[in-house]
């Protein structure tokens, strides 16, 4: 859509309203609305990603997949289309709360690539499985071994500040189990978000490297990946790989 049409806003409830929810294969409630630019068959192989075994802690949530999610409203506001000037006003998601379903609204036409919006929509089913499972304790094992084996970098920004917190206490008086439980948290979200993501897209490890903090150790998250690939197999029509790049 033309970036000088005017386009009026729409409230999230009076879009979730007027839209039919889909369950994908995997059980995973989801909508698109307006001009998302998203072909049907692809948001299908998208959400159908989520491995089902996620899809119970999830029953409360529906992920709406629109153009652009408006951030500088007290209200949660939807555009149909995209303009520059609403550009620059959206975020890449925003929650709302209607009864009992918990929405997510994904901005779609704020990356310009199948990449952006696949890794935004499974950090967020991510971090909704985590607030409502929790970490599992196997996998709180494996990070926090790593962590005391000095393993390099870490798999995002809250992982490595939260990460050098929790060690930085254990060095003096004792652990902080505060900032050690939001460590656990956060690795677990990223190394989960990251498993589904190469369920959907082929893409290179480096590029989800964001702000100044050294990256995780390939060896090191591919053990996390296939310990996440058994604890949430892949559903059927998906394959769970890793390559690494050798130097010729």
């Amino acid at each position: 859509m033309a970036s000088n049409v005017q386009l009026e806003l729409w409230h999230a409830e009076k879009v979730a309203a007027q839209t039919t929810v889909g369950t994908s294969s995997s059980g995973i409630h989801y909508a698109a609305w307006g001009e998302t630019r998203i072909p049907e068959p692809e948001l299908e192989r998208l959400v159908g990603a989520v491995p089902a075994t996620l899809a119970p802690a999830l029953a409360a949530r529906a992920y709406y997949f629109v153009p652009l999610a408006i951030a500088d409203t007290g209200e949660t506001m939807i555009a149909p289309g995209y303009s520059v000037e609403l550009g620059d006003r959206a975020v890449c998601h925003r929650n709302a709360t209607f009864g009992s379903t918990e929405a997510v609204f994904l901005s779609t036409r704020m990356v310009d690539d199948r990449f952006g919006l696949a890794f935004e929509f499974f950090i967020n089913v991510a971090h909704n499985f985590v607030a409502v499972a929790g970490v599992p304790e196997s996998f709180a094992a494996l990070v926090w071994s790593q962590a005391e084996a000095q393993v390099r970098g870490e798999s995002s920004q809250d992982a490595w500040e939260t990460r050098r917190r929790a060690q930085d206490a254990h060095q003096g008086k004792g652990i902080d189990e505060r900032a050690r439980n939001a460590f656990y948290e956060a690795a677990f979200s990223d190394a989960l978000a990251i498993y589904m993501l190469s369920l959907a897209v082929d893409f290179d490890y480096h590029d989800l490297r964001e702000r100044e903090y050294p990256l995780l150790a390939a060896p090191a998250l591919a053990e996390r990946l296939r310990h996440v690939a058994a604890l949430f197999p892949p559903n059927p029509g998906y394959e769970f790989q890793i390559h690494y790049r050798r130097k010729g």
